[in-house]
């Protein structure tokens, strides 16, 4: 079936040929129009989204809950497997759960950097400044714990499959972080291994498997971040 663009047809004569010319109706300048803001929109999201950087030095600054609460809804748009959406987020803003959860993770992360890494995975880390020590734990305001479903539950108790549990988890983490940015927020993805304590702490069934811990808030006055770059787009994508 084919597509109406619009166009107006008309016929000349130049020099003894016959030409035939293509005039836009208003219909299809509309079309442009629109494609020329999608472009210019593409645009501007790269250059907002490429200023995001993590950031390991917060403030305690208050963040108005309804600013997270968006920010989970737009998470919650990810595509996921067979629309099962096998998320679930903690949002932790007590201080005194904050503090177990810096305890836990702290402990973790003493055996990371005292036995488990490897020398190589230390020297990668070395430019970032990083050690056992998670203070932004308990100064970030919140805390946002991830977690991805293996299976659900119906009204029943009944086991329902879930599909592409990381995939789709991983999909909506990234919506999270695009959107906190977008808000004006800043956030550090936390992942000591392993985060089982999350369960024990939170509260949260046996079918949850912690996927990250997101340190969420406003970056301190005095706060720095590494001097890093990203690959190129000809290093990161091929047009075929």
């Amino acid at each position: 079936m084919p597509f109406d663009l619009g166009l107006d047809l008309a016929y000349g004569v130049s020099e003894g040929s016959v030409r035939l010319w293509i005039r836009p109706s208003k219909h299809l300048q509309t079309i442009m129009s629109i494609l020329l803001r999608k472009c210019e929109g593409a645009e501007a999201f790269y250059a907002d989204v490429k200023r995001r950087r993590s950031v390991r030095d917060f403030s305690d600054r208050s963040v108005p809950r309804e600013i997270i609460e968006d920010c989970l809804l737009a998470a919650g748009t990810a595509p996921n497997g067979a629309n099962k959406q096998p998320w679930y987020f903690v949002v932790v803003g007590d201080p005194a759960v904050k503090r177990k959860i810096r305890k836990a993770a702290e402990q973790e992360e003493q055996a990371f950097y005292g036995e488990r890494a490897s020398q190589e995975w230390l020297n990668d880390l070395a430019p970032l400044g990083t050690d056992a020590h998670k203070p932004f734990l308990e100064t970030a305001p919140y805390l946002i714990a991830i977690f991805g479903q293996s299976y659900g539950l119906d009204a029943q108790g009944k086991k329902v499959k879930h599909y592409y549990v990381s995939e789709s988890v991983g999909i909506a983490t990234g919506l999270l972080i695009t959107a906190l940015h977008h808000a004006g927020l800043v956030c550090l993805t936390h992942t000591p291994s392993p985060m089982k304590f999350l369960n024990r702490i939170l509260h949260r069934p046996e079918n949850e498997r912690p996927f990250l811990l997101l340190v969420v808030g406003y970056p301190a006055q005095n706060a720095r971040v590494p001097m890093i770059e990203k690959k190129t787009l000809a290093e990161i994508a091929t047009f075929i």
